[in-house]
């Protein structure tokens, strides 16, 4: 019998020639990424004894999740964790304004095909749109990944999700993403490894492809897998810190389930409130009015998220009543952004353009709604206080039914434009 794509690389990383799910392992990896939690982490590193990580080339931090500082005791914790970078001999690290560490993790070639990445966020299962292992855990575990360099893990069971054909015209991976995960339930796809393939992922540019590995996240998965191509390899040209090996599922591979979806039949879809399963078509709910259109997160803040909205906004204006923030994921992207003339676009319709960062997704600043505020959003999740208020609304769409619904005012259809 095969092997998946999850049994092949824990083989690989373990030395043995088969394991089973359910099967304990136990794995070094090869990158272990944190961003502002590291503060924390450090003093379960130290409560644990440690005094030396155990290998600072393996370890990636990002300063993402609240930035600039938004009180003392977030700039404290930055400050700590520049002061353990230096004292450990961390190289890859990237200060504020450099973007979402997710994102920021990608474009700086370290999630790299056949590789495995812990990270102390569970959005980071987005590495599998390189072709990677990435699967997220706490801060102790993680903690002890610094002093002790691997972590036992139990083999998770493999789902396929196969798609085919070509999306009809204003539908993309978001979509797909929310369809699925509606289909599913958010714990539909517990602790198993999720691969995607079909005719429809292959089509897809790695932008669209980096939805669908981060928003597995919301089924409940340990990791999610995109096989890497040419696409892959020729964004990693120049820019891997390593050289790699990319895995691929055997065709003889035994999974506990498999999926199979037409792309011609994926519809626009919103997550609505207060839960990332709850999810309906954007014809449903057209109509329900929005006070504020979030288009950021790891999820949809890259540059084709941003030129969708800018293709949108082109001539139009924010909609009295209605505000409008934009957060692209990265430096890299804003600066593309930018020369894309997509800033200037935003601006003039009335948006908000703020720096790279995750900024409001969890509700640290740069956009907490108000006590009964509807928004819309861009994000991954959607659960009540999610983005800092209790008392509000979120619903989760793709960018261009973002960006749609912000010129409306109200939760609107792309056709409408």
């Amino acid at each position: 019998m095969g092997q998946t794509f999850a049994e092949k690389v824990l083989s690989k990383k373990t030395g043995q020639s088969t394991i089973i799910p359910g099967q304990i392992v136990e794995v070094t990896p090869d990158v272990a990424l944190s961003h502002d939690n590291a503060a924390a982490i450090q003093e379960v590193f130290k409560r644990m004894g440690g005094v030396k990580v155990f290998k600072p080339d393996a370890l990636v931090f990002v300063l993402d999740h609240a930035i600039p500082a938004p009180t003392t005791k977030h700039a404290e914790n930055h400050r700590v964790i520049r002061e353990f970078v230096k004292e450990q001999g961390i190289r890859s690290f990237y200060d504020v304004g450099r973007g979402i560490c997710h994102q920021v993790l990608v474009e700086e070639g370290l999630a790299l095909p056949g590789e495995v990445v812990f990270g102390s966020d569970s959005h980071t299962s987005h590495a599998g749109v390189m072709g990677a292992f990435g699967i997220g855990i706490g801060r102790s575990e993680m903690a002890s990944v610094w002093a002790l360099g691997s972590l036992w893990l139990r083999v998770p069971e493999s789902l396929k999700i196969v798609v085919r054909g070509e999306f009809p015209e204003g539908v993309c991976s978001k979509d797909l993403a929310l369809r699925v995960i509606g289909d599913l339930g958010e714990d539909g796809g517990l602790y198993m490894s999720v691969e995607w393939q079909g005719s429809a992922i292959s089509a897809m540019s790695l932008s669209q492809r980096a939805v669908l590995t981060n928003m597995s996240a919301e089924m409940g998965i340990k990791n999610s897998y995109i096989p890497p191509d040419d696409k892959a390899f020729e964004y990693l040209f120049g820019r891997a810190k390593r050289q790699y090996r990319p895995l691929y599922p055997d065709s003889d591979a035994n999974y506990a389930a498999v999926m199979e979806y037409d792309a011609s039949t994926i519809e626009p879809m919103l997550a609505c409130p207060h839960s990332v399963d709850n999810v309906k078509r954007v014809s449903e709910v057209a109509g329900r009015r929005i006070d504020q259109a979030f288009l950021g997160t790891c999820t949809n803040a890259r540059l084709e998220d941003l030129a969708v909205a800018a293709s949108v906004l082109r001539g139009r204006r924010v909609a009295i009543g209605t505000r409008m923030i934009i957060i692209p994921a990265s430096s890299e992207v804003y600066k593309e952004a930018l020369r894309a003339g997509f800033i200037e676009t935003f601006v003039e319709a009335g948006a908000m353009v703020e720096s790279p960062g995750c900024g409001p997704c969890m509700g640290n600043h740069m956009g907490v709604p108000a006590v009964g505020d509807v928004i819309i959003s861009t994000a991954n999740r959607n659960f009540q206080g999610r983005m800092g208020t209790k008392d509000s609304e979120i619903y989760l769409a793709s960018p261009l039914v973002v960006a749609t619904s912000a010129v409306a005012g109200v939760i609107a259809h792309p056709n409408e434009l």
